[in-house]
């Protein structure tokens, strides 16, 4: 904590009362992303159910999950590409966790697979050219956002500021804002909204997904992430989506474990399809993670249960494995899947 406090003293801003400040989207990039500090720069295992992890995702399923990411992707190329041959594809995951990639030892039909790393430039880089399958696992919730509230009569920006006598950090406000917020954020509800509204925009999610989209390469991009439409954040989430990850414990307070715990949000799906659809990709579709397999991977779903009643012995893992991915009480309809297809250019 004391290193991280030194960094923020550095980075921050002073106020005109003295007080070091910043956007809480600056922040969040210190806390996750500072090459010495920043949660996901540390050489250490943070997905998982074992000691020392913070939580677990889809890719926690072991291969079952990239056998079904592999089985779906070969169904939508083929559906998007007639003729095509899969081995002229190349797999790509972006953000993949240290150590391995969602296709580590999973036979598939591409040419090959490639990961781009937490901290790896996505502009330029040599992976996203050609016929790519580029795909991602809780990649944009992961990205920094800004919050807001809705205090005495107008939107506030949410930041960080040091209580220098508590030697802490603590949530502050912003100025106030006139009009349409700061920085490229979409407009805001007029007043009156109830106050203490509070909304957490993932934008940073979403300029991510345009750079993704604007690299020279053609084929699938599909997402599994959780988020929800821009009128539901608007209009069903009072408190916001933030949240932080420390040891399996979700927590609403952001500001605990800077550099050692998880923060995320929910993203805005709409806002990643326009993404797609302005770079050129057929009408983006967001399905549940539930839909999403039964509909693209229907045929590996089918064998993969059929093998299971056929054979008892080990059975059992691979069947909770889906189960854990597809029923909607776990992970079917708490993430979603966001795909689209971009053709070659002639």
């Amino acid at each position: 904590m004391s290193d991280f406090l030194e960094l923020f003293r550095a980075r921050a801003d002073a106020g005109a009362d003295g007080v070091l400040r910043m956007p809480f989207d600056r922040f969040m990039a210190l806390a996750l992303y500072d090459p010495a500090l920043g949660y996901y720069r540390r050489d250490r295992k943070r997905v998982g159910r074992g000691e020392g992890t913070d939580f677990f995702t889809a890719s926690t399923s072991g291969p079952v999950f990239g056998e079904l990411i592999c089985a779906a992707a070969e169904k939508l190329l083929r559906e998007q590409d007639a003729g095509a041959d899969l081995r002229d594809y190349v797999f790509v995951e972006i953000g993949a966790e240290p150590g391995g990639g969602v296709l580590a030892g999973v036979a598939h039909p591409f040419a090959r697979a490639r990961t781009i790393r937490v901290g790896e430039s996505v502009a330029g880089n040599a992976a996203l050219t050609g016929k790519c399958v580029v795909f991602s696992n809780e990649l944009f919730d992961a990205q920094p956002f800004r919050r807001f509230v809705f205090r005495d009569g107008a939107w506030r920006e949410l930041g960080v500021a040091l209580d220098a006598r508590a030697g802490a950090l603590i949530e502050t406000g912003l100025p106030a804002i006139e009009g349409a917020p700061m920085r490229d954020a979409p407009p805001l509800p007029p007043a009156p909204m109830p106050g203490g509204w509070h909304l957490d925009l993932p934008l940073a999610a979403s300029a991510l997904a345009r750079e993704i989209a604007a690299q020279p390469w053609s084929g699938l991009f599909l997402a599994c992430d959780y988020g929800k439409s821009w009128r539901e954040l608007l209009e069903t989430t009072p408190a916001g989506t933030a949240r932080a990850y420390h040891r399996h414990m979700q927590s609403n307070d952001l500001l605990a474990h800077p550099g050692e715990q998880d923060l995320t949000c929910h993203i805005c799906w709409d806002w990643l399809a326009e993404a797609l659809a302005e770079n050129g990709f057929s009408p983006p579709r967001v399905e549940s993670q539930e839909a999403f397999f039964v509909r693209h991977a229907g045929k590996y779903l089918e064998n993969a249960f059929a093998e299971d009643a056929a054979c008892a012995a080990g059975a059992g893992s691979r069947k909770r494995s889906l189960m854990q991915l597809l029923h909607p009480a776990h992970m079917g309809q708490k993430f979603q899947a966001l795909h689209g297809f971009r053709a070659a250019r002639v």
